[in-house]
């Protein structure tokens, strides 16, 4: 999966209405461009690649200030909603995911009601467990990667990510099921999360 389908998608469905220039702002915002390959030229590419695809509608407004040809504004359609929310919950349950992917995912987790994403993250845990279980059937931390030679440390590191992973998974849905961040349907989103909210303050 490509983090920046994932991230252009929610980005505009974020705003609505969002022009390229505001979906790289937001995305430059959140820090994207240092924790994925989401780079402006990039950017601009996934935008009228997917609004070919008819996942985004490209609305022609005003001519540019500067002289250039007409702005370009998009909006997500029912198809690109449909593949938004699709690529947001595989995200989000799929343990051996890129971690650019993962980490949009859970930027934008709480486009999914509070009962789903809880559901979606007990998954997640399941499905680590069960990767955790099909690499121990051949290594067993306990006996120390030595057993194996250097390459051990390889299924050692594996087993360490999986176990942080799983604890941090359970965390997290403990504190969403206490009540944490407001999900879908349930009020405004959280404010800081447009680059404009930044620029307001």
């Amino acid at each position: 999966m490509s983090a920046i389908r994932l991230l252009v998608l929610g980005a505009v469905r974020r705003h609505g209405r969002a022009h390229g220039y505001q979906v790289r702002g937001d995305l430059e915002y959140w820090g994207a461009h240092e924790w994925s390959n989401t780079k402006p030229g990039s950017i601009y590419h996934a935008l009228k690649q997917m609004a070919k695809q008819g996942l985004l509608h490209a609305h022609e407004i005003a001519p540019s200030p500067a002289g250039g040809p007409p702005r370009v504004e998009y909006e997500v359609t029912d198809q690109g909603t449909e593949e938004y929310f699709g690529l947001l919950r595989e995200a989000l349950v799929t343990y051996d995911q890129r971690g650019d992917v993962k980490t949009a995912a859970i930027g934008f987790m709480v486009d999914l009601p509070r009962a789903e994403a809880v559901a979606l993250l007990k998954e997640r845990s399941r499905r680590i467990e069960q990767w955790r279980a099909s690499v121990t059937e051949h290594y067993i931390p306990e006996d120390g990667p030595g057993q194996l030679g250097h390459i051990g440390e390889i299924m050692n590191m594996w087993v360490h990510t999986a176990d942080s992973e799983a604890e941090w998974t359970r965390g997290l849905v403990s504190r969403i099921e206490q009540g944490a961040y407001t999900f879908a349907d349930e009020g405004e989103p959280f404010a800081g999360l447009l680059a404009e909210d930044a620029r307001g303050q």
